[in-house]
Parts: structure tokens; C-alpha cells; sequence
């Protein structure tokens, strides 16, 4: 796959050292900072020359959510199939034609985010490449810049939605993050899996978030006005908080006798309810962070969306309605990854090392994982 664009603005000078070359910066990079495996190749070039990514659901479905140790031992178990795959796919020698090699340094799941890190150093210093560490949410938020043929300009606004994190926050470069608003407990990815199997959906090949976005898009949208009325924590705060929405289903679903009590029209239209719940909320957010930019004179004008929550159709849908029915804010272009490159990938990683390697900039071989990482660290360079 080949994203064309007239604009590689957020490069170094050096980029143009190697257009002249007889190709581009190849960048090997690996990502396993929760159960997916992921290893992809993408060059200076703007190319995707590569995307592998083995998950884990079959593993972790009898366990109701990830399960650490199996995680690990996923990941020591495919890593090497992995990067095999993309080198392969890419028809790349590790040797002659990587030029560099990424791994994602955090934050994530710490056991996770080892196994990558340790295939990556091993690679690195044994073939005597340079190597970088990568914010892993640094890593959705510039996914874009790479796969918009006409990509968001700084500042951008930037809200990342997945698993783990649910930030809302202004990038002025591909290393400076201000964090307007984050979750004060769990993030949306993990109520939506949480509450996905309160309704005991079926994962199949799908995660439990997928499940449900498919569950409620089934059949034609329908009524849901038989279905209790979620709460609206914080209204009017710039804060995030989800786990109010899980604790009330459990509580609504306990008061009902249980799941096994309502026929699946019924749970399709609670379901439908709770998703429509939790997407009010992040409307909300990105209106107050959209208002909080124009009191202090920052012109917006693009909205990057990314993460795993946003390969949801009806978010997406949602989010454009929001921006377009709010008459108190200028005309914002809303700007999201491939569905394929909003889930955790390998390409996002590479592609937000990229900058680093053009400059001559690179870890030494002794880095280490970060759990806790802020992306806000990323501007002191800590």
C-alpha cells in the first residue's frame, strides 16, 4: 500500500538525504504492549511495506478479558513468526535493507511490553542497527500524518481512545503533547469489553468490543426506549469517566434477574443504549477541549481520532454529527487512521520512529521498558 501526500512537513531535513538515496529508510518495528503481536515495515518513502498483527482473542476469551501470563507466553510464541512475516511480506533482507528497528517502550502491560522489547534489542545490537523506544499512544496519534493524503496540520487536536487510555490532547509537534482531559478511572475501551461481556456476546474472531459494535449493528437501528437512562458523570468537566457506565449496567442487569432474562431484541436495544452512553460522553469532552482551544487562541482545525475505539462505525458517524450540529465552533475536519490501523499495529510504531532515526537520533541498547509513561514526557525528552 502506497499513501501518496505533497507534505512531509513533520520530517527533519535530513528526509531528503535519503530521497536521494537508492532508497528510502527502512524501519523494522515491533508492537506488544498487550496481547496482539504485531511487526510491520514502513519506510521513509510514506510506504506501509508491511503489517502483521497475530491476536490473542481465542486465548483469552474463557479468561473474560486479557490474562497476563498467557499474553507473555503468546508473545514469546509468535514474535518470531511475526517479524519473519513482515520481512517476508515486504521482500526485505533483515540484514542488507532494515535500516532501523522500533519497538514500542510503553506504556502497556509491563511482561508485554518486554517480549518486544527484547526481540528488539537482540535484533538491534546483534546486527548493529540503531534502535528506538516508542510511545505507544505517540504512536496512534501520528498514525494519520502517515495515512491522509492531506494530513492534519499542527496543532491538532487528538482523541485517543483504546483499551488502556482514553486522553484527549493537543499536539503542536510530533513530540509535543499537552493532555487536556484523561479518564479519572478506567478507560472506554475497557468499560465497552467489560460491559460486552455482562451481555455475554459472542467474540467469535472478533474482541469483545468489536462483538458488540456488531451485535447492535445486526439488524436496522430500532427503538430504545424500553432501556434504562445511563448516567453523565462529570457533565461540563473536562474529565473522562467511565466506569460509572459498567457499574450500572451490572447493577440494572442484577436488578432484572440477570441477561438470560431478556430476548435479544431487548438486549440488542439496551446495547445499543449503553454504546450510544458512552459516545455522548466523548462528544461532550471534544466540545469543551474544542471550546478550550478558542479561549486561548488556538486554531484548530483538524480532530485526529484514533485508537482501537475508533474503528467503530457508529463513533465515527456520531463524532461528525456532533461537530457539525455545534454551532459555537468553527468548521473542524475530522481526520481517522484505517479501521485496520486503529487497533494496535507495528506501522504506527515505525512510522512515529521515523523522525528520530532521519535526525540521527536513537536509544542505546540498555533501554528498558516504561509501564507508566506520559506522553507529555515526550517534549522534555525523559
Amino acid at each position: 500500500m502506497s499513501i501518496r501526500s505533497s507534505s512531509v512537513h513533520f520530517l527533519p531535513r535530513l528526509f531528503f538525504k535519503y530521497t536521494c538515496r537508492s532508497r528510502h529508510f527502512n524501519v523494522l518495528a515491533i508492537e506488544s504492549s498487550a496481547d496482539d503481536t504485531c511487526a510491520a515495515v514502513v519506510n521513509s518513502s510514506r510506504r506501509i511495506l508491511s503489517n502483521v498483527v497475530i491476536k490473542q482473542h481465542n486465548i483469552h476469551k474463557q479468561y473474560g478479558g486479557i490474562q497476563p501470563l498467557e499474553a507473555i507466553r503468546e508473545h514469546q510464541r509468535n514474535m518470531p513468526f511475526a517479524v519473519k512475516r513482515a520481512l517476508t511480506e515486504a521482500g526485505l533482507d533483515l540484514i542488507k535493507d532494515i535500516d532501523g528497528i522500533a519497538f514500542t517502550r510503553g506504556p502497556g502491560m509491563v511482561g508485554c511490553l518486554s517480549v518486544g522489547c527484547n526481540a528488539a534489542k537482540t535484533l538491534a545490537i546483534a546486527l548493529d542497527k540503531p534502535l528506538v523506544g516508542v510511545h505507544h499512544m505517540q504512536g496512534h496519534a501520528l498514525t494519520s500524518i502517515l495515512t491522509t493524503e492531506d494530513p492534519p496540520k499542527y496543532p491538532f487536536l487528538t482523541l485517543l481512545t483504546s483499551g488502556g487510555h482514553t486522553l484527549l490532547v493537543l499536539a503542536t509537534s510530533n513530540t509535543e503533547f499537552k493532555i487536556l482531559a484523561t479518564t479519572v478511572d478506567e478507560a472506554i475501551g475497557r468499560c465497552i469489553d467489560r460491559v460486552a461481556r455482562l451481555l455475554k456476546l459472542e467474540w467469535k474472531a472478533l474482541g469483545p468490543g468489536a462483538a458488540l459494535e456488531q451485535f447492535v449493528n445486526e439488524v436496522p437501528q430500532s427503538d430504545i426506549a424500553d432501556a434504562p437512562i445511563f448516567p453523565k458523570p462529570l457533565s461540563g468537566q473536562m474529565i473522562f469517566s467511565f466506569a460509572g457506565f459498567h457499574s450500572y449496567m451490572d447493577i440494572y442487569l442484577r436488578n432484572q434477574g440477570g441477561i438470560e432474562n431478556f430476548d435479544i431484541s431487548r438486549k440488542r436495544r439496551l446495547a445499543r443504549a449503553f454504546q450510544a452512553s458512552v459516545f455522548a460522553h466523548l462528544e461532550e469532552k471534544l466540545l469543551l477541549a474544542l471550546d478550550w482551544c478558542n479561549q486561548e487562541d488556538i486554531h484548530v482545525q483538524d480532530v485526529v481520532v484514533s485508537g482501537g475505539v475508533a474503528s467503530n462505525q457508529y463513533l465515527r458517524e456520531r463524532l461528525r454529527q456532533c461537530l457539525d450540529s455545534s454551532p459555537d465552533h468553527k468548521p473542524v475536519r475530522l481526520v481517522f487512521p484505517p479501521a485496520s490501523l486503529c487497533t494496535d499495529n507495528a506501522v504506527m510504531i515505525a512510522w512515529a520512529a521515523m523522525h528520530r532515526f532521519l535526525a540521527g537520533d536513537h536509544d542505546t541498547y540498555d533501554i528498558i521498558p516504561r509501564p507508566k509513561w506520559s506522553i507529555e514526557d515526550l517534549s522534555s525528552g525523559s
